[in-house]
């Protein structure tokens, strides 16, 4: 390792430190459980090859424009959403937007409504492309903030990559651009400081467990697993939120949990979700407000 990359392999930048011994956090009320919901909102240009597909194509030859993928995408833009925005609303919650920042040119009816609905925009690649294939990274991150920030009046204080993909300068590049959280490593149940050249980052809890691509159409379980899994899920945090606190994303795609035969299962784990009390249902933002009030910057310093 040369002077120029110490500490800056995934290892060095979150070092091991085990949920029974770090500072302990306390969340609000003595809250157990802060629980947030993802929703992603992406630019699957149809003349391209689809981030993800549901039919195979003929003979096992891609085509281009891929219009029956290129749809099941669309439908969730046209329709699915609606159904996000129903259901949150309904139970007064809010959601963080993770979106592409192309899409606040492609979809602006969907972008107003979540900004109308006051959720937390974050960023999410400007298009639905790996970090790893792009030529320029920063100017990536660059055009999504600004972006958001025309749309919004703000910057995304958030980021999600696509596919969660970093390269080993990516949270470098966010950290130097504002970013404050990101929800690409899934590894732990709380908040946890990211060491970058720029000063702290902090990893909000993402998951691939209770995340429909990963439920719905990479193990293509039935309709209602995200109900099941998701219950189950939340009563093992709640139970070990007695003693820590503990973070629960549900992560949500507008073409998945937004068809018809998914969308009850979703307002029903809100419904059980709510049932309970010593639960805050937060945003990425409220999440990481209170763990900066609780572990202050200035805890990891640069690398």
């Amino acid at each position: 390792m040369t002077q120029d990359n110490i500490g800056t392999t995934v290892r060095d930048r979150i070092p091991y430190q085990s949920i029974r011994n770090r500072p302990a956090l306390k969340l609000p009320g003595d809250a157990r459980v802060a629980v947030w919901t993802i929703v992603n909102v992406e630019n699957w240009n149809p003349q391209a090859p689809m981030p993800r597909t549901v039919i195979p194509p003929p003979m096992g030859q891609p085509l281009l424009p891929d219009v029956p993928n290129w749809a099941w995408h669309e439908y969730g833009m046209r329709v699915g959403f609606w159904r996000f925005v129903d259901a949150l609303g309904a139970r007064g919650l809010k959601a963080t937007f993770a979106l592409n920042g192309s899409a606040c040119r492609v979809y602006p009816e969907v972008c107003a409504a979540a900004r109308d609905a006051g959720w937390d925009f974050m960023g999410h690649g400007f298009e639905q492309k790996p970090m790893h294939r792009l030529d320029d990274q920063r100017r990536a991150i660059d055009d999504t903030i600004k972006a958001i920030a025309d749309f919004t009046g703000k910057p995304p204080r958030g980021w999600e990559s696509p596919g969660m993909t970093e390269t080993d300068e990516t949270i470098d590049l966010l950290a130097e651009a504002g970013i404050e959280y990101v929800a690409d490593w899934v590894l732990d149940e709380q908040p946890v400081p990211v060491r970058t050249r720029a000063g702290r980052i902090v990893s909000v809890p993402y998951t691939v467990e209770i995340n429909d691509v990963v439920i719905s159409a990479v193990q293509q379980q039935s309709s209602d697993e995200l109900l099941r899994r998701g219950r189950d899920h939340f009563d093992r945090l709640y139970l070990d939120g007695a003693k820590a606190p503990r973070v629960m994303a549900i992560s949500i795609h507008p073409y998945l949990t937004g068809v018809p035969h998914r969308i009850r299962y979703l307002e029903a784990l809100y419904d059980y979700i709510l049932g309970h009390d010593g639960v805050v249902m937060w945003t990425g933002a409220e999440i990481l407000d209170w763990y900066n009030s609780q572990v202050p910057a200035g805890t990891t310093g640069k690398v």
